[in-house]
């Protein structure tokens, strides 16, 4: 599962600050970001990998004096979030971490070259994205226009206009969505009712297969009873014949990360870090993320009996 959180400051020499904002060299900064790869099941998660996040001020010249002084590399410099979240898995897979499938929220499931770059990587996922995207109806087809012998041939391509994800699901209509148990919660079975639709994503960066056919995914749209469209939507690579409920629960899962971090904040100290420097935060993160993987191997295991 991926994430990520911030580390609120009010000090001007932090080695990152907030994606959405980015004062003057000089100014005070608001906090570090970091980008987080969790392993997670239904009963326990742990982090494995961590970015801190670096924003586009924190590079050029007019940078180099605020970088020296938080000892920043000189080869690590603004990424994508979603390319330092490849990067990790790439580091993971390295080590035989290799996820079953991945989930994150909204702001890497719409973006479309973290999913060709999970595609590629012949990972599956269940990614949270915005309404806005569009996609075609399953039943579309690539047409090939008639060679006019000039120029190169012209490729196959759909026709039709797109429509946005939401368009798609209101046009299914209310009547389409069914009631899914995901699982129990500490106050009972958690239970909502979600529309399924085969769709095949297009956006600005669409990546068709050699006769120019886009591949059908998964949108999963939570619709509750009384709301007058859906409320959250999902798109996920998954195989055609996976159970509803199953689609449900690993989009749900997600619910575990915000355990990890209210755990990892308010037990273990993650948001007390004041240090200034790259190297104290790596080291901060890694005491954080020992820690929480000792207690969460206590959890886990069967108490040891005790001693007579």
């Amino acid at each position: 599962v991926v994430d990520d959180t911030g580390f609120p400051k009010d000090g001007d020499l932090s080695p990152g600050v907030a994606a959405q904002y980015c004062p003057p060299l000089g100014k005070t900064a608001n906090c570090q970001v970091a980008v987080s790869v969790h392993a997670a099941t239904d009963v326990a998660s742990c982090p494995l990998a961590w970015r801190l996040f670096v924003p586009e001020c924190w590079d050029g010249a007019a940078a180099t004096e605020r970088r020296r002084h938080c000892r920043i590399p000189p080869d690590v410099h603004h990424q994508p979030k979603w390319q330092l979240v490849l990067e990790m898995l790439d580091e993971l897979a390295g080590i035989g971490l290799r996820p079953a499938v991945v989930a994150a929220d909204a702001g890497y499931g719409s973006t479309a070259s973290f999913r060709i770059g999970l595609e590629d990587r012949h990972l599956a996922y269940v990614l949270q994205v915005k309404g806005e995207l569009t996609a075609y109806p399953a039943d579309s087809e690539a047409v090939t226009l008639p060679y006019g012998g000039l120029g190169p041939r012209p490729l196959p391509r759909y026709r039709t206009r797109p429509v946005s994800l939401r368009d798609h699901v209101l046009a299914a209509g209310r009547g389409q969505a069914v009631t899914i148990t995901w699982r129990r919660g500490s106050r009972g079975p958690m239970r909502a009712r979600f529309v399924f639709l085969r769709v095949r994503p297009s956006g600005r960066r669409p990546k068709p297969a050699a006769d120019g056919t886009i591949a059908l995914r998964w949108l999963i749209a939570q619709w509750p009873g009384k709301a007058d469209e859906p409320v959250r939507y999902w798109l996920s690579n998954l195989p055609a014949d996976l159970p509803s409920r199953v689609l449900v629960r690993l989009a749900k899962t997600r619910w575990r990360i915000e355990h990890d971090y209210r755990e990892l904040k308010t037990a273990l100290g993650l948001d007390h870090f004041e240090g200034r420097s790259w190297d104290g935060w790596h080291r901060h993160v890694t005491l954080v993320t020992a820690a929480h993987l000792f207690l969460t191997e206590r959890r886990t295991h069967p108490k040891a009996l005790a001693r007579v």
